[in-house]
């Protein structure tokens, strides 16, 4: 007889990143790196772990919303939720009364990504394999079923999805021996935090070039003149051979997967970041002003969901050779489909708990690989790293086929909090995760659970202290 879902355990597990500066940019000042962490359980030893994340103050409202979503899971058999991940999604999705206080966006649609994400974490152990694996071996027909389809068939079908599907499908095996050899390809945000000196900034971009990293990302917005400095430092050291790590020659700058990403002289790539900081007509002046750093494309230059005027900038900019990437807070598979309807960016980048899981990331592939643009995810925040890699090996093995020319973000920071950490090897790529027991890679030690919990874990009782006594 097959599991059945019993219960559930919220956790609002937040890490003190403000105090050091990480995850700092022009719009998010002071970042304390949270997770709304949920467990699933059954009455047998299956347990499914998901999370999504946020900043800091209303993770707990986070957790709230998915309390309210895992009710619904109740009594399920797991079986049953496995054989349709899509009609499985399209259930949670479905209630009237929580659906209001949407509809599939903001606090209640990110809860639905924490449920969905561990319902797909636990599919994955059920089955002894990591998540993206459980995927790729999916007939293409079994993708199709496990896929958000509603609200998106204007921009692809069902059966275009299962055509562009099958066409991958026998080469598969290929790609998958590929990447596990090399790697899937990363960028480094780690060096370029807003709230980080100049000094700190090289000496991390310096690092960043010795542990084999080519695709750096800066963020900006603040102040002009301070970002075209640091841009300049980061510039004059990965554009610089005697940085590149002992035996390492540069790489083609109009070689097939840096043509148009404006590769310096060793092959090193540049992005920009504004997280939204501007209007329209500011971002295309501002981002004109930061032309001599050459950056490849600029992210998130206005609202998110701005569709419109993410096509102006993006028409703008093209003169100058700069693209415009953007997708880390669009709050849903809509939102992404009209961003390529209107060719209003160069580079996708899909979040894994920003969208509503794993069902819904795959409607999102699916289209961008229609469209032909590059699928580069967000992974700027706890437990992202370990999520994404999931989700671009999923891309190339059964998806889009290619990573030419695709990076994934890589952010160096709270990695020791997983059970099964995500790492990169000396060439800057990701290494594939192949634990047969770490589904989807997000369960947490339960030390950190414990020392981290808001309010009342070790961390948090201790800070509490120290400022009742001043």
């Amino acid at each position: 007889m097959a599991p059945k879902i019993t219960g559930y355990k919220t956790h609002d597990i937040r890490f003190p990143t403000s105090l050091s500066g990480d995850g700092t940019d022009a719009m998010n000042t002071d970042c304390d790196y949270s997770s709304a962490y949920v467990k699933l359980y059954t009455d047998s030893d299956l347990t499914g772990f998901g999370m999504t994340f946020t900043i800091g103050r209303g993770n707990d409202i986070v957790c709230m919303a998915i309390q309210e979503l895992a009710k619904r899971l109740i009594g399920k058999d797991v079986e049953e939720i496995f054989a349709n991940m899509g009609k499985t999604w399209d259930y949670l999705s479905s209630d009237s009364q929580l659906r209001w206080i949407g509809p599939e966006k903001g606090v209640i649609h990110i809860a639905l990504g924490a449920v969905d994400n561990a319902l797909w974490d636990m599919f994955a152990r059920s089955r002894n394999k990591p998540l993206w694996k459980l995927v790729v071996d999916m007939t293409p027909e079994e993708i199709v079923n496990a896929t958000a389809f509603r609200y998106i068939t204007d921009a692809i079908t069902r059966e275009e999805a299962l055509a562009m599907l099958k066409e991958k499908a026998a080469s598969r095996a290929e790609r998958e021996a590929k990447v596990r050899e090399l790697g899937y390809p990363a960028y480094v945000t780690s060096a370029g935090w807003l709230g980080y000196s100049d000094e700190k900034v090289a000496r991390l971009t310096r690092e960043a070039v010795q542990a084999g990293f080519n695709h750096f990302k800066m963020k900006v917005g603040a102040d002009r003149d301070s970002d075209l400095r640091r841009g300049k430092i980061i510039r004059s050291i990965i554009d610089d051979p005697q940085y590149l790590p002992q035996g390492h020659k540069p790489r083609d700058p109009n070689g097939p997967d840096l043509v148009g990403k404006n590769a310096g002289p060793t092959g090193s790539v540049l992005m920009i970041d504004a997280n939204q900081v501007w209007d329209v007509p500011q971002a295309i002046e501002y981002v004109k002003s930061l032309a001599e750093i050459k950056p490849w494309f600029i992210e998130e230059p206005t609202a998110p969901d701005d569709i419109l005027g993410h096509a102006t900038i993006r028409k703008a900019l093209k003169p100058y050779g700069i693209g415009v990437a953007t997708g880390e807070h669009a709050h849903n598979r809509m939102v992404f489909k009209q961003l390529l309807q209107a060719e209003a960016i160069d580079v996708c980048q899909i979040d894994s708990c920003r969208l509503a899981g794993v069902s819904e990331v795959l409607s999102v592939l699916l289209m961008a690989a229609k469209f032909g643009i590059p699928v580069c995810p967000h992974a700027g925040g706890v437990g992202l790293c370990e999520y994404v890699i999931h989700l671009s090996l999923i891309d190339y093995i059964a998806v889009s086929g290619t990573m030419e020319r695709n990076v994934l973000e890589f952010v160096d920071h709270l990695h020791e909090h997983f059970l099964y950490p995500c790492s990169i090897n000396q060439n800057g790529r990701y290494n594939v995760p192949t634990n047969p027991k770490e589904g989807y890679s997000i369960e947490m030690h339960e030390a950190s659970i414990a020392e981290y919990e808001y309010p009342n874990g070790s961390y948090w009782k201790n800070v509490r202290g120290v400022t009742t006594a001043v």
